[in-house]
């Protein structure tokens, strides 16, 4: 149906209407309608600020108060133009003329709808993004965010102006083939900024990592991560180093996370005793020294493996569990140190690297 034959059934819908008295003034029929229409508005936005905004001041959210506030204008123009629109109907003008003026305001009222599409979007990707940030600990808030309301406002804007050619009657199909080779061409030019835009999303939205995790990249760097940003994350070594590396390369490199599953934490002390050394005083001293030792967990319990007959030394391991990966280090220093003193004090040696050399005469 195109818009004059809408124009006639509407115009024919109003003539039969209880107000028909008044269809034999056409101008004060179309005053009726359109301040019919403007005191519909008016009162939209009396029910709005009296009633419906003291409810939603009542929920735990503020994503209903922002929903009435950005389609409140919007709404009430919106309902303007359809008035103004009906009262043209109202004074059955000719139709070229009326075809013009259905097109104007046709235009208008796409406009009014793609506005309270993109406040909409924007009140949503922010509700949606504050919660997200939270439980990432990321920078999405700052980085993703914006990108996301931009993205959503752009294809909002090209979709309202799609109608509009079309209801101008302006052929859309030789321009969308246009932005499909120019996305394609942008595409390509923006490959790497893309790829690190978009690992930088599967980052956040995998949640394998977040802010404030030490993690073991493929080279080898261990760190903190300080942040994780749209294009590249940020990550703090234990030499205060920052290192910045691309969303694009972290995203598809292999990653040791310490803090998942659990924070707890695994720690290592190697150490020797000399030939001959009672195997089972070895293990009574160490395990009740590490036992004692500070952020050392009861379970797993702690414990000492004879490993390997080595050239000089009997080769041994402590094993203990520490109650976070922050404190890894700072036990094992102290592990190291406390098992020494510990052996010392049993009198249990531990030997220097010794050659014995035959020599014939």
């Amino acid at each position: 149906m195109d818009k004059i034959q809408t124009y006639f059934i509407i115009t024919e819908k109003l003539n039969q209407t209880k107000l028909s008295f008044l269809v034999s003034n056409k101008y004060l029929y179309a005053l009726v309608i359109f301040i019919f229409f403007i005191i519909t508005a008016k009162l939209m936005l009396f029910i709005i600020e009296k009633y419906i905004k003291n409810l939603t001041k009542k929920t735990k959210t503020n994503i209903d108060d922002e929903l009435i506030e950005a389609i409140r204008k919007p709404a009430y123009y919106l309902l303007t133009f359809i008035g103004i629109l009906f009262a043209f109907f109202a004074l059955q003008i000719d139709t070229k003329i009326m075809e013009l003026i259905l097109n104007l305001f046709f235009s208008l009222i796409t406009i009014a709808f793609t506005i309270i599409l993109i406040r909409v979007a924007k009140v949503f990707i922010d509700f949606w993004g504050k919660i997200w940030a939270k439980k990432s600990k990321s920078s999405l808030e700052y980085d993703l965010l914006p990108l996301m309301k931009k993205t959503s406002t752009v294809l909002l804007l090209v979709i309202g102006l799609l109608f509009i050619l079309k209801i101008w009657g302006i052929d859309i199909t030789g321009l969308l083939a246009g932005l499909g080779i120019a996305g394609i061409v942008i595409g390509f030019a923006l490959k790497d900024s893309l790829s690190n835009v978009f690992g930088g999303i599967s980052l956040i939205l995998d949640k394998n990592i977040k802010r404030g995790d030490r993690i073991k990249i493929e080279n080898g760097e261990i760190g903190t991560i300080e942040d994780i940003g749209i294009r590249s994350t940020k990550l703090l070594t234990f030499d205060n180093e920052l290192i910045i590396i691309p969303n694009g390369i972290l995203s598809n490199s292999r990653i040791q996370n310490y803090v998942l599953p659990e924070p707890a934490q695994r720690v290592k002390v190697h150490f020797g005793v000399e030939y001959g050394s009672d195997i089972n005083k070895v293990r009574k001293v160490v395990l009740d020294t590490i036992k004692k030792l500070e952020n050392v967990i009861k379970e797993p319990i702690p414990e000492m493996d004879f490993v390997e007959m080595g050239d000089f030394a009997l080769l041994m391991v402590a094993k203990m569990w520490v109650n976070s990966y922050q404190n890894a280090y700072s036990v094992k220093v102290k592990a190291t140190e406390e098992i020494y003193k510990a052996l010392k004090k049993a009198n249990i040696n531990i030997p220097f690297p010794t050659r014995t050399i035959y020599m014939k005469k």
